[in-house]
């Protein structure tokens, strides 16, 4: 098991997740203890592709309760349809915000949070958890965003 991240230097987004994607899968692989993997995926995330916040909130009791993060703070509860969270958590679906202050409803766990992207992790046909990435910046993810996290996201579903 890989320990330690190789990030690529370049500035370009799919570069890093190139060299990413692939680390993941190494600290991920052989290790059952969900706890254990979703921290370090939330951290190698975070480390490589400075991400304001990274985490995980984890569908218990009706709810989503905060998981294993990188960054500030954050809301620890968060109920079903309510926020970006909720929303993607009730629609089954990715949800990718240019700006959380035009989203209706959006809960505000730091003003520093300007732009989302929540994909919903899903076993047996339901949510079970949501991956939530945050930017400091406007409209900060693109389809190649989308595309490297829902990669992650297959690696979660594979384990969770």
């Amino acid at each position: 098991m890989a320990e330690q991240l190789h990030i690529a230097e370049s500035t370009d987004k799919v570069e890093r997740y190139k060299t990413l994607l692939p680390q993941i899968e190494s600290l991920v692989h052989g290790e059952k203890d969900l706890t254990a993997n979703l921290a370090n995926i939330a951290a190698a995330l975070r480390q490589t592709m400075n991400f304001f916040w990274v985490g995980f909130y984890l569908v218990k009791e009706n709810q989503l309760v905060l998981g294993p993060f990188q960054g500030p703070i954050a809301c620890t509860r968060i109920d079903f349809g309510r926020g970006v969270c909720g929303t993607s958590w009730k629609e089954m679906k990715v949800i990718r915000v240019d700006d959380v202050e035009k989203f209706p409803g959006h809960i505000a766990c730091s003003s520093d949070s300007k732009s989302e992207i929540v994909l919903p992790v899903i076993k047996d046909g339901k949510v079970i958890m949501v991956l939530d990435v945050d930017s400091d910046r406007l409209s900060d993810f693109d389809d190649h965003d989308e595309a490297a996290l829902r990669k992650v996201v297959g690696m979660v579903e594979r384990f969770a």
